[in-house]
């Protein structure tokens, strides 16, 4: 496959779960891939899987919760492979508290890299693809909880909800550039984030219209679908890869 040919994509948290397989499925389609995490080990082995099947990457150390590295990160990319088409604004973190013990502290760390981080990719991303005259495409991780409240998520919940409103506006402003702006909202998914209790992943699967839980590798099949040219009329919304959660849940 060669829909993305050409194509240089920055993926955060691209080191495991969704940010992996999006950074493989993307490859396989043609696109050059810059595997951002903070996690540069793992970074650099989606690298040498990349390479593997043929494709070409680069690894990159970043802390998305720092505007300055995600500048950086775009600058690198554009300088390394000459262009710079996309990201996908993919890292985030869960810290479950309630919300009477939810310090100062504990807010501002998830809401540095689930919603920061977003803005810091947007910007960046975007002046870079305006300076560049590439029309590029920004996707955007959000979640189901970006809808609807959870038990223990406020500052989640709150991240969650700015990146699809972010996701909205940032379309609004950027159409003008010819720069596509959309965001995904996974469901429950199958990575070492739910931990290790099988009750409590039964219990989400539950939630689901299949009873399962989802795997990474589905939402990364939209993520990908999202930055070709099939999906051009798909814009400042965000799509739900849920299974029917945000329609049908019931427990």
């Amino acid at each position: 496959m060669s829909e993305l040919n050409g194509k240089v994509i920055v993926v955060t948290g691209g080191a495991s779960g969704i940010g992996r397989e999006a950074s493989l499925q993307l490859s396989a389609k043609g696109a050059t891939i810059v595997v951002a995490d903070f996690n540069e080990e793992g970074a650099k082995k989606v690298v040498s899987e990349i390479e593997a099947q043929g494709g070409t990457a680069a690894a990159y150390k970043v802390d998305v919760s720092n505007g300055d590295e995600i500048k950086a990160l775009i600058d690198f990319t554009a300088e390394k492979f000459g262009t710079f088409s996309g990201i996908f604004n993919n890292a985030g973190i869960g810290l479950v508290k309630p919300f009477l013990e939810m310090d100062p502290a504990s807010y501002h760390r998830v809401i540095d890299v689930d919603q920061h981080s977003v803005y810091y990719g947007m910007y960046y991303g975007a002046k870079k693809m305006v300076e560049l005259g590439v029309k590029g495409t920004i996707v955007n991780t959000a979640s189901i909880y970006g809808t609807i409240a959870a038990v223990g998520s406020f500052n989640y919940n709150a991240a969650k909800a700015a990146v699809v409103m972010m996701s909205k506006s940032g379309a609004l402003e950027l159409a003008e550039h010819g720069i596509r702006v959309v965001g995904v909202a996974p469901g429950f998914i199958n990575t070492p984030i739910l931990g290790e209790d099988e009750a409590a992943k039964k219990f989400l699967a539950e939630q689901h219209m299949r009873g399962e839980l989802i795997e990474p590798e589905k939402v990364a099949s939209a993520v990908t679908f999202l930055f070709t040219d099939a999906a051009s009329a798909i814009n400042g919304t965000t799509l739900p890869v849920d299974d029917g959660f945000l329609s049908f849940k019931t427990k």
